[in-house]
């Protein structure tokens, strides 16, 4: 039990269910100067709320340290997200009938990788991102963008200049907010009324269902489920309409929300299908603590064994979720030597916590790595078709969850 109340419903005590000790901050890279210097470390707590079936860590820190000191995430760097958004914008725009006469707003607009979408067919957008770099880089691609963090306030100012949005869009956003209610009252206040606002989030039952603790850290408040979505934006005069699910992120479910209340049988057969499989009740996530050990332990064993061997290995993918994996599992430089990943920004710079230092993934073809851990699982497939050369070679590949594995 934890006496911290619950983020959206404020509803205490909660009921914590996993634990992964004190870590580093996820997305806190460290150049080579600041690596004797000792690092700030959070506890990692995660934990259910019964009243409105809310998951949620226990831990807050502050969103500036978050998203504006260390944050080095450019969404466009990834080709299968581009794919994904450019879909969903041009299913947008055809099911919307947005044009010339439309605003399009999105909350973690980032660099702008999915409203340019909106920009080439001459639609009015608005971006905002509190990051200051992500947030050029989009203005620079055309995407008019605030570098702030949205919530209520900054709705009613919009509104107040005549603004009030067509669509919102919010994806993988909501997770980062510890200010819930304001982040959804804002959306309430700036929908037209007969606008949409499309919000993405990776699946909280996916996530237990394949034991995806890496996808836990303190940039991710909160995971959804249908239900503690439908609770959330019932109290802001919002109607759940309709739900997607899709494997992106290892699992993510899209929520279109609306004033207008049209719930869609998508909508209903995904809350009724949370309720059998037990996604409202503790139970549902009492063992995952359990899985999450044996998936260490597993992981730990299989690199020992094939360092014992004479392998090396380095990993793929300096994401956060890379970064809870190998500091919850022990993993420096004595099992991986380094880690490569396509985002120039983190090139250069090391792992918090274990201080594997990143690298060009071009790298993979001048040194003769035996296995490449997947820290960003979640494109496996992205990066094994990007990394054919290095198969060729006889590189092989290992899969850390739901549990470890080696790909040829």
């Amino acid at each position: 039990m934890s006496d911290s109340a619950c983020r959206s419903c404020g509803s205490a005590p909660l009921d914590s269910f996993l634990s992964l000790g004190e870590t580093p901050l996820a997305d806190a890279l460290l150049r080579e100067e600041a690596l004797s210097q000792p690092e700030p470390r959070f506890p990692l707590e995660v934990a259910f709320c019964s009243r409105c079936a809310l998951v949620q860590i226990l831990e807050e820190v502050p969103p500036q340290k978050l998203f504006v000191d260390n944050y080095l995430y450019f969404s466009s760097f990834s080709d299968e997200l581009l794919r994904h958004t450019r879909e969903n914008a041009e299913r947008l725009i055809a099911e919307r009938g947005l044009d010339e006469n439309s605003l399009v707003v999105e909350i973690g607009s980032n660099d702008g990788y999915m409203l340019r979408n909106f920009v080439e067919r001459k639609i009015p957008v608005l971006g905002i991102d509190p990051a200051p770099d992500q947030a050029a880089a989009a203005a620079e691609a055309g995407v008019p963008t605030l570098t702030e963090f949205f919530g209520a306030d900054l709705a009613r100012r919009l509104v107040a200049e005549g603004r009030y949005a067509d669509v919102i869009i919010a994806n993988n956003v909501m997770a980062h907010t510890p200010e819930l209610n304001s982040f959804v009252e804002g959306i309430s206040v700036l929908l037209a009324d007969d606008g949409v606002a499309s919000i993405e989030n990776p699946s909280v039952r996916d996530l237990i269902d394949h034991a995806e603790f890496d996808t836990i850290y303190h940039e991710h408040f909160c995971y959804f489920s249908c239900t503690a979505i439908d609770n959330l934006v019932r109290r802001h005069g919002l109607s759940l309409n309709a739900v997607d699910h899709f494997p992106l992120h290892g699992g993510s479910l899209r929520w279109t929300v609306g004033r207008e209340v049209d719930v869609q049988p998508s909508a209903t057969a995904q809350l009724a299908s949370e309720r059998e499989a037990g996604l409202t009740e503790l139970g549902f996530y009492a063992e995952f603590g359990d899985r999450v050990e044996r998936i260490r332990d597993e992981l730990l064993e299989l690199l020992r064994r094939l360092r014992a061997e004479g392998n090396r290995i380095a990993a793929y993918g300096a994401a956060a979720k890379g970064s809870t994996l190998v500091n919850y599992v022990g993993i420096d430089t004595d099992l991986v030597e380094f880690v490569v990943d396509r985002n120039v920004h983190k090139q250069g710079l090391y792992m918090p916590g274990v201080h594997l230092p990143i690298r060009d993934p071009a790298v993979l073809l001048e040194e003769p790595v035996d296995y490449l851990l997947l820290l960003a699982w979640n494109f496996r497939d992205e990066i094994v078709a990007q990394q054919e050369a290095y198969r060729e070679r006889g590189g092989r590949f290992i899969v850390p969850v739901p549990r470890p594995e080696v790909i040829a």
